[in-house]
């Protein structure tokens, strides 16, 4: 995915509660962004960090600019914040058919329900094939070296897409669980076992039963974002 307007770099100074961030513009101006991302953001949101900020055109919004990329300190790539783009890369690469697991399928429907009172990130379907129900998770927690993991925070909401995910096989479907890692120094994937046990021990039981999880890193720049390629699952 492409962003619609050129980013805009500033300075971060604090990020707080969970969705504000207060940033300095190169020109000296300081402004309070908006920050779409739930989760904890270990080692990434550090005062100082250059970012990347989107700006929107809507006079209605509260505020103007969403943060978008944090620009690692060794200028080896960037880290995405926004978890709204997970989806947006991942509904990009289905339909071109990048995801290999699921090239096959034509019909690619967003937010389906499904489950007890769920939406499925992605619903697809193909003549002569079993139906999928897709989840996406962002991966931005960095642990060592090239090692990320999934949560960064204890997330219920996660529970519960596992188990969903899992009943959906009993119908004769597929479940799929995409871990889009947004971080440039991940090359690897593990579950944070440390931060919610439970989820890691609901993804180890529901892929025995047959889920299937894939991982995938992403190439990003200011312009674009975009589905790269599989990265190894380790859970150990």
């Amino acid at each position: 995915m492409y962003y619609e307007k050129a980013l805009v770099p500033a300075t971060l100074l604090k990020r707080y509660k969970r969705f504000l961030a207060d940033v300095r513009f190169d020109n000296g101006d300081e402004l309070t962004v908006h920050c779409a991302n739930t989760g904890a953001m270990t080692g990434c949101a550090i005062p100082g960090s250059k970012i990347w900020l989107s700006k929107s055109d809507n006079s209605k919004r509260k505020y103007q600019y969403s943060w978008e990329l944090v620009e690692l300190a060794s200028g080896e790539g960037f880290i995405c914040v926004n978890t709204a783009r997970a989806n947006q890369i991942v509904a990009r690469s289905l339909a071109e058919g990048g995801i290999s697991a699921v090239a096959e399928y034509q019909h690619i429907k967003p937010e389906v329900k499904y489950g007890k009172s769920s939406r499925v990130d992605f619903f697809l379907t193909q003549e002569g094939l079993p139906d999928v129900y897709l989840e996406v998770k962002s991966v931005t927690l960095h642990l060592e070296e090239d090692l990320g993991a999934f949560p960064d925070a204890v997330t219920l909401r996660g529970q519960k897409h596992l188990v969903e995910l899992a009943e959906m096989l009993k119908s004769g479907a597929r479940a799929i669980l995409v871990f889009c890692v947004l971080h440039s120094k991940i090359k690897q994937v593990t579950v944070a076992d440390e931060i919610d046990k439970h989820y890691g021990q609901l993804l180890r039981e529901v892929m025995k039963k047959g889920v299937e999880v894939y991982c995938y890193d992403v190439k990003m720049s200011v312009t674009r974002l975009r589905l790269n390629q599989l990265l190894p699952l380790t859970l150990g």
